[in-house]
């Protein structure tokens, strides 16, 4: 049987390069957004697919999604929680740092969490459950600390469902990209990570069974952080 994966947020940057991976692979593909030109796109380039516009903050909306997976597929195999954003908030500034806290919390802590569990109420025993957070998960950003927050929140839901889900045999993958090449990092001058390069170590680790992919200079940051965390506030200080 095909393996049918659902990737939120599937229409750009991280998320399209899994999207293009796991159909490369030989996957049925499902993928939402809330764009929809960047959906039509989408759906142009790769008619096979499934595309649904879906906000994932919205009950309502998931459940939309998840019925149009059973109707085109009949089941789903690989959970991919990707959809997320990247928020800039200065605690210096006062009570403004707050604007936007509720929404950032919801896309990108709450909705997957709430997505895994009415995936799992619909399919016990998936193959995989994908998470992607960040490496700001291990150190969180200066210019983003709420960011780094809500990833390591995400992290710590990912490590525990992973021993809830290990006697069913559902594989948890933890994604950790570094700073990668995406829209939401199009004015950052910095080093980045291509999208493919995330999409290749996901598939290769979720082939592997592993609990964690750490592409690019995420591989060496649990390792600075406990040999030089002096080091590693440097760095991250500049991100």
């Amino acid at each position: 049987m095909t393996r049918v994966v659902l990737v939120t947020g599937g229409t750009s940057g991280i998320g399209l390069a899994l999207a293009e991976a796991f159909l490369a692979d030989g996957a049925s593909v499902a993928v939402c957004g809330r764009s929809p030109a960047a959906l039509d796109r989408f759906r142009t380039a790769h008619p096979e697919a499934l595309a649904v516009q879906a906000d994932v903050t919205d009950p309502a909306a998931r459940r939309v999604l998840l019925d149009a997976v059973v109707d085109r597929f009949g089941h789903l195999d690989v959970l991919v929680n990707n959809a997320g954003s990247f928020v800039e908030c200065d605690f210096t500034t006062g009570l403004r740092a707050l604007d936007g806290l509720a929404q950032e919390i919801d896309l990108n802590l709450t909705a997957p969490i709430r997505l895994t569990a009415e995936v799992l109420e619909r399919w016990p025993t998936p193959e995989a459950v994908v998470v992607v957070t960040s490496g700001f998960a291990l150190v969180s950003p200066t210019r983003a600390p709420t960011y780094g927050a809500v990833k390591a929140g995400l992290q710590g839901f990912a490590d525990g469902l992973r021993r809830q889900l290990a006697p069913a045999g559902t594989h948890v993958l933890e994604v950790l990209p570094p700073t990668t090449d995406t829209p939401m990092t199009a004015g950052q001058a910095v080093d980045k990570l291509s999208p493919a390069d995330v999409a290749r170590s996901t598939l290769a680790a979720l082939g592997r069974r592993r609990r964690t992919a750490t592409p690019g200079d995420t591989r060496v940051l649990p390792a600075l952080l406990r040999l030089a965390p002096r080091t590693a506030d440097r760095v991250v200080g500049r991100l």
